[in-house]
């Protein structure tokens, strides 16, 4: 009899549990679609982490980081789905991983998330974070390969954003791959290949004569040569 009682106690309980842990899903799914209707992102985030941890789902988790991503915050969005390269990752899992491993600049831990979302959906846009990174880590060979691909696939409505100046602005992508050519080039030989990066970088310029970062590359070139002629 008492054994009886105990298991009626225990399946009791359990029923209870079950039921309370249901409301609460329903609860925080009923919040979190609210939050979204209010477009509050704080909401959105704590209603995501609720339903995390009461119902955890591997498709919520990478919304949740990607939610972080966008608001910048990269440490969060990386510590709720974690570094580890995986090839089974979701296409939303890829890029909060590559990006923000790369905001973080961690540049060899994000290049293999780039090279994965490049083997599923080769872009021009994919392409430039890939010459980039590459460049970074001194893989020139890589970056060219990038490089030349961007230049041949980049279309004429294609932009490419940059923040060096307090207002933001945008250049064709295609002069920021040429921009990207002409550094590389630098790179793989700076005591002789000044001019031939300077002759790049007005190819960049001439596509795109407000890439302001280009014309502050090009100068910086030539103050580098100018001291060399002054002693001739």
């Amino acid at each position: 009899m008492k054994n009886t009682f105990l298991l009626i106690l225990l399946v009791t309980s359990y029923s209870l549990s079950a039921q309370s842990n249901s409301e609460l899903k329903q609860h925080f799914e009923n919040y979190y679609n609210q939050m979204k209707v209010q477009g509050d992102v704080q909401g959105v985030i704590n209603g995501l982490t609720h339903l995390n941890v009461i119902a955890p789902s591997q498709a919520r988790k990478d919304t949740l980081a990607y939610i972080y991503m966008n608001e910048n915050m990269y440490v969060e969005a990386l510590n709720t789905i974690g570094i580890e390269f995986n090839p089974s990752d979701s296409e939303i899992a890829l890029e909060v991983k590559a990006l923000c491993l790369k905001s973080v600049n961690q540049p060899e831990r994000a290049l293999p998330h780039f090279d994965e979302m490049f083997k599923r959906k080769p872009n021009a846009n994919i392409a430039y974070d890939l010459a980039e990174l590459n460049m970074t880590l001194s893989q020139y060979d890589d970056a060219n390969k990038h490089i030349n691909y961007g230049i041949i696939n980049a279309t004429d409505d294609m932009k490419r954003g940059y923040f060096e100046t307090k207002t933001p602005y945008e250049v064709s992508l295609k002069a920021g791959f040429i921009y990207l050519k002409a550094l590389v080039n630098f790179n793989e030989n700076r005591a002789t290949n000044i001019d031939s990066a300077v002759a790049i970088l007005d190819e960049a310029i001439a596509i795109a004569p407000n890439f302001n970062l280009a014309l502050i590359s090009k100068n910086a070139l030539l103050s580098q040569k100018a001291p060399s002629q002054n002693k001739n």
